[in-house]
């Protein structure tokens, strides 16, 4: 009988490691997946924010100049860059399309405009242009 006694020691221990390195597989893969999630959400936010700055810009170009016609990249950093696509007229509403990628993450900012006074009539986020 004592012979039994350290085999149900061993396959206890045995059974009881398999159960923690379960448990902490688990926990790192849950983390991992997040980190990954958290980190699309800051990159979308962040390109969300470089097409609003470039629609943001173009209004000023119009403020300055109602002729301006768009057709521009808008550098934020040496890497990084959102583009103010060709503004569209439509009697006295102009449209401005916006797209910036940040890391593969794109936004297209849409924003239609009266000219005189120039006001916004509508800002929305686009699927594509």
């Amino acid at each position: 009988m004592r012979e039994n006694k350290g085999y149900i020691a061993i396959t206890s221990a045995i059974i009881i490691m398999a159960l923690i390195l379960t448990v902490a597989g688990v926990v790192s893969f849950s983390s991992y997946f997040n980190r990954s999630g958290s980190l699309g959400a800051s990159l979308k936010e962040r390109s969300r924010a470089f097409a609003e700055a470039c629609a943001d810009h173009a209004l000023l170009k119009l403020a300055l100049d109602d002729s301006y016609g768009g057709n521009e990249a808008v550098f934020v950093t040496p890497s990084e860059s959102c583009e103010i696509l060709q503004i569209e007229t439509a009697g006295s509403q102009k449209t401005i399309k916006t797209t910036a990628v940040v890391e593969k993450t794109t936004t297209n900012i849409k924003v239609i405009t009266s000219v005189q006074p120039l006001t916004v009539i509508s800002w929305e986020e686009v699927p594509e242009h």
